[in-house]
């Protein structure tokens, strides 16, 4: 199961008695609750035909009071818990969305790409929105179409044709009073079946107690579901709004799909239904990142040509992040200062007050923080800021502190993170630097259009890549946590960008499997740490490139010469670094700044493994917390 958001419908026949379709929505809501929990909101069409619409920002049962989610009654709701993506969290952003007429509610996870060109077509042709939600465009599509004569499904399927992006929708409209419309591409959608009624969710939890029988939509699926029936089929193309004439020329191609031999009967308790099956969130959201990475990509774009055009100009650049987010910082760096040939550094948001009294106001502060709410790291913005330094945020939340405190903002998309260590929000922030300083390079002038576009490429490329280390690598991360959950510590050694990974392989195994675990720059190692070697000792190298492996080799040597018992994560390529290995991970070779994201995967897995064999819950370790908000 993947991310972002939680989206509930219910359908029922008039036969069917029971709760009120208020309390249904909310009850399937609180156990989404861990995918979103900035804002809520149902729509339900009443028993007469109203459509009621109720929203507001904050956690479900503060809403629900509020609101009185338990009062209302109808035979067809849609119900939504929200991770902002688009617009920070509050009322009017929060979902179900309506078209002008307000007869169509729209709830939605993913990113529309392409919204901003819809809502100024839209716009131009008299509709007014309400957010600043790239969702809305959706009722307002439909209501266009429906306005050119199409019925309610074909206005559906029709407007769904224009999306660009990543989207699981639901919608209701009160002239079709018996039936949810539904699409999907990429964002995960169910369908729950039961006897009398039926049920659409972005996870299973949501309807769980009420049915064990689903099918799992695929990609470019449309359809409804009514009380008593289901409707699935294949959307066969889609449209880019500058080749139409007109919305009416529009032919909506679709072609109904048998699932018949898709349903399939859950058996997992609500708890691992609310994991997806997997026994803890932390492996959870390493199996996430695929998408996490490609949402994170589908939605940067619009931002980063400003901060590119502001870091273009500037004298320094100073990244600052804690843990894993400086981890991160490190290899933005890195990026920002090959890439672009600007100068920059990255700093320990704790230690960050004895550097930043050097800014000024042609300096660039890049602040890296998964929650937005890390103390050190807002200090050192407001001290950023106090020197009149141009602040840029890197959050995963919206309207977290930091982003508001901030000139700019870039948010990722790896959405709500349970597990303590991070996973995905790492990879997702690194994504996005490599993007940056990729555009920056390239605004610069300091990268060729070759060097542009392989990096362009490799990034495009990076969720698959991603998914495919994952299925290749997590049995024999298995079996190697097995023998390292009997060890007391181990090095991780790198060079370049690889040191940065290794910092942050490192510290997962210590955070999660309480095993001492130290990285350093490969050369230094020879200068005091390799004195502890002694034979089996642990020592994972991190090979990104054939440069790498040319200068890490003699460091393996000298390892092995002692005895250590070697680990590689190394590009297919380097077989002579292959050869001197006790074990390894093969890697696809990639361009060498994007292959920390895919090289992390293996540690990940590792730390993960070590951590369960050892007996630990790797979700909650002991003396941490998710966010560090005292200093």
């Amino acid at each position: 199961m993947y991310i972002v958001c939680g989206i509930i419908a219910v359908v029922r026949l008039a036969s069917k008695s029971g709760e009120r379709l208020g309390v249904i929505i909310k009850d399937s809501l609180k156990r989404l609750e861990y995918r979103g929990y900035d804002s809520v909101g149902f729509a339900v069409i009443t028993h007469d035909k109203r459509l009621v619409v109720r929203k507001s920002k904050g956690m479900i049962d503060e809403v629900s009071s509020k609101l009185g989610f338990d009062l209302f009654d109808g035979l067809v709701g849609i119900g939504h818990t929200r991770w902002a993506t688009h617009g920070p969290p509050s009322d009017r952003n929060a979902h179900p969305h309506t078209d002008c007429n307000e007869s169509i509610a729209v709830a939605h996870n993913g990113i529309i790409e392409n919204y901003l060109e819809l809502k100024e077509y839209l716009i131009k042709r008299g509709h007014t929105f309400r957010s600043e939600t790239d969702t809305e465009v959706i009722p307002h599509l439909i209501e266009e179409f429906k306005k050119l004569g199409y019925r309610t499904y074909e206005a559906f399927k029709a407007a769904v044709s224009l999306l660009r992006g990543t989207y699981a929708i639901v919608a209701i409209d009160r002239e079709v009073p018996d039936r949810v419309f539904f699409a999907k591409k990429t964002s995960p959608l169910i369908i729950g079946l039961s006897e009398g009624s039926n049920y659409l969710a972005s996870d299973i939890p949501a309807f769980l107690p009420y049915t064990r029988k689903v099918v799992v939509l695929m990609d470019d699926e449309v359809g409804y579901v009514t009380g008593d029936s289901v409707l699935i089929e294949r959307l066969l193309k889609h449209y880019e709004l500058s080749e139409l004439s007109s919305l009416g020329s529009i032919e909506v191609k679709a072609v109904p799909t048998d699932y018949s031999y898709r349903v399939r009967i859950i058996e997992w308790s609500p708890e691992m239904a609310m994991k997806g099956g997997y026994p803890h969130f932390m492996l959870k959201e390493i199996h996430e990142q695929p998408i996490a990475l490609a949402q994170t990509l589908a939605g940067i774009s619009e931002v980063i040509n400003d901060v590119v055009k502001v870091i273009s100009r500037a004298d320094k650049v100073i990244l600052v992040g804690a843990g894993t987010s400086y981890h991160a910082s490190l290899l933005g760096a890195l990026a920002i200062s090959n890439l672009a040939s600007t100068w920059s550094s990255a700093i320990i948001s704790s230690e960050a007050r004895w550097f930043i009294k050097g800014l000024g106001s042609n300096d660039v502060v890049i602040a890296v923080s998964q929650s937005g709410e890390t103390i050190d790291t807002l200090l050192a913005v407001r001290e950023a800021k106090k020197r009149g330094a141009f602040v840029v945020a890197l959050s995963n939340v919206i309207d977290s502190a930091i982003p508001r405190e901030s000139d700019i903002s870039i948010y990722t998309r790896a959405g709500p993170e349970i597990g303590v260590a991070a996973t995905k929000t790492f990879t997702t922030q690194v994504v996005t630097l490599i993007y940056l300083a990729t555009k920056l390079g390239e605004y610069r002038g300091v990268l060729s259009n070759n060097e542009v576009s392989s990096i362009k490429a490799s990034l495009r490329e990076i969720p698959d890549v991603v998914s495919r280390v994952i299925s290749v690598h997590e049995a024999r991360a298995k079996e190697l946590a097995r023998r390292l959950s009997r060890k007391q510590s181990a090095f991780y050694l790198g060079r370049g960008l690889g040191l940065p990974t290794s910092m942050e392989g490192a510290l997962k195994l210590k955070e999660i499997a309480y095993i001492h675990a130290e990285a350093y720059p490969a050369g230094e190692s020879k200068h005091g740490p390799i004195a502890l070697i002694e034979e089996g000792f642990p020592v994972f190298f991190t090979v990104l490139s054939k440069d790498d492996g040319e200068l890490l080799k003699s460091n393996i040597e000298e390892m092995r010469a002692r005895y250590a018992w070697t680990i590689g994560v190394v590009p297919s390529s380097e077989e002579e670094v292959i050869r001197l290995l006790n074990d390894v991970f093969v890697m696809p070779s990639l361009n060498t700044y994007v292959a920390p994201i895919a090289y992390i995967i293996p540690y990940q897995l590792v730390a993960y493994y070590t951590s369960v064999t050892r007996g630990y819950n790797p979700d909650k370790p002991r003396n941490l917390a998710k966010t560090v908000t005292v200093v």
